[in-house]
Parts: C-alpha cells; sequence; structure tokens
C-alpha cells in the first residue's frame, strides 16, 4: 500500500488465518479496543460462525458464492455491537452486506443475532475492511458502503488517527459502481465537517444533497436509532448523516 497513515500505539493483533502482511504504518480501518466475549456470544461463534463468517485470503471473493446468490453488495465498516446492521439486513432483504470488524465481543454479537433471528444476507470478516478492499474485491464491485459513528478521536493531536481521511476515502470510491452510494454518520460535528471536506474533495464523489440548504443528508429510513443515539438526541446532541454517490 502506498497510501499511509500514522497508526495507533496499540499493536494490532493478528487474525487468525490472515496473511502475513505488515501492518505498521499503512491505513488501517480499525482500532483493536480491550473487551471480553461473553458466553453467548462464544457460543455463537461456535454455532452460527461457520454459516455466517467468512476467512479472510488475498484472493478474490466469489460473493455469489458466499451469499449463495447474486443481489446488490453493501459493505459496512466498523459495525460495533452490529444492531443497527441486523437492523438494516432485515429491512432490506434484497440487499447482500459484508460486514467487516475486528472487535471479537462485537463479531460473535452480530452472529447471534444472525443465527437467532434468521438474518440470511449478512456475511462477516473479523479482519482489517482494508485489506478485504485490496485484495479481495475489486474496484467497481460495492453498491454501497456504511459507516455508523466511527471513533471521532477528540483531541486535535490524535485527528490524524480519524478513518475518514483521503486516501482512504479514495479507496472506497474506487470500490464503489458508479452510482452506488458512501453513507457516513457521526454525532460529534466538528468530524462531521471534517467528513465533509474530505468527501466534497474527492472527484469520485458527488453529494447527494448538493442543491439544499444544508450540504448534510437527512436520516434514511433505513438507518435506525441506536440507544446511545437517541439518548443524545433527547440531551439536544446533534447527529449528521452524510450520503455520497461515485460519479
Amino acid at each position: 500500500m502506498t497510501d499511509s497513515l500514522p497508526t495507533p500505539d496499540t499493536e494490532p493483533q493478528a487474525t487468525p488465518g490472515a496473511a502475513e502482511t505488515p501492518f505498521r504504518r499503512v491505513i488501517k480501518s480499525y482500532v483493536l479496543r480491550a473487551g471480553r466475549t461473553g458466553p453467548g456470544q462464544q457460543r455463537a461463534y461456535e454455532q452460527f460462525g461457520p454459516r455466517f463468517l467468512l476467512p479472510y485470503r488475498p484472493e478474490p471473493l466469489d460473493t455469489t458464492a458466499a451469499f449463495g446468490r447474486s443481489a446488490p453488495l453493501i459493505m459496512e465498516i466498523g459495525f460495533g455491537m452490529g444492531g443497527a446492521t441486523a437492523h438494516i439486513a432485515q429491512v432490506r432483504p434484497d440487499d447482500n452486506f459484508l460486514c467487516c470488524e475486528v472487535h471479537e465481543p462485537g463479531v460473535g454479537a452480530l452472529l447471534k443475532l444472525c443465527g437467532e433471528q434468521g438474518i440470511e444476507n449478512i456475511r462477516i470478516f473479523r479482519h482489517d475492511a482494508v485489506e478485504v478492499l485490496d485484495h479481495m474485491l475489486p474496484e467497481q464491485s460495492l453498491d454501497g458502503v456504511h459507516i455508523f459513528f466511527p471513533d471521532p478521536w477528540h483531541k486535535t493531536r490524535h485527528h490524524k488517527r480519524r478513518l475518514i481521511q483521503g486516501p482512504f476515502v479514495s479507496r472506497l470510491a474506487r470500490h464503489l459502481k458508479p452510482g452506488g452510494y458512501l453513507h457516513l454518520a457521526t454525532d460529534w460535528e466538528p468530524y462531521a465537517q471534517q467528513m465533509l471536506e474530505v468527501l466534497s474533495a474527492e472527484p469520485l464523489l458527488a453529494n447527494t444533497v448538493a442543491d439544499s440548504a444544508s450540504p448534510f443528508a437527512p436520516k434514511p429510513a433505513y438507518r435506525p436509532l441506536t440507544k446511545f443515539e437517541n439518548r443524545g438526541l433527547k440531551l439536544g446532541h446533534g447527529v449528521w448523516d452524510l450520503v455520497f454517490v461515485r460519479r
């Protein structure tokens, strides 16, 4: 990879089955957080992992075989505990959702939801989304990308760690089909403004609300309010959605 960003101080642990590829000084889509995988999540790995987890391999992914059908492909990067992801997949059953998350408890939680609720249009990589993009998905292969509430890294000296930066957005844009969309959401206004600047500077992307009074999009109906978001709204905190499309 030629594009680079300084990496967090925490050295990531290798994902089982991942290629022996150096992670330092390259764009990454995550920061590893400490977390405990509960017994229910661990059972979900054992019971539902073979059905919904995809192994990372540095070779093209056959998405039709992975999902058992051909359908529009939406990638979600960093789904947390997976509640919103499960909801979106259920209200959009005609789309396939390829979801990347390295946080083990979150992956276990989404596996549990998929298995117990019979959600068939989700597949999960417990791996860095950048490597999945670079080595498993060709350019112009995605119909959409979702990134909801990435870490805002509030302190100025940490802004370089933010996920939404020019080189990463350029990568995402190249992987979108013409007419495909990139949907971001954040509850931190300074980060929303940075997101807007970065997306607006990408020549392959166009704002879907460029002709409206605000450059930010109304919340699409498919994105649910999380408990955290709903609590913030009641306290008067804002949430900003951005929806750009590939030219």
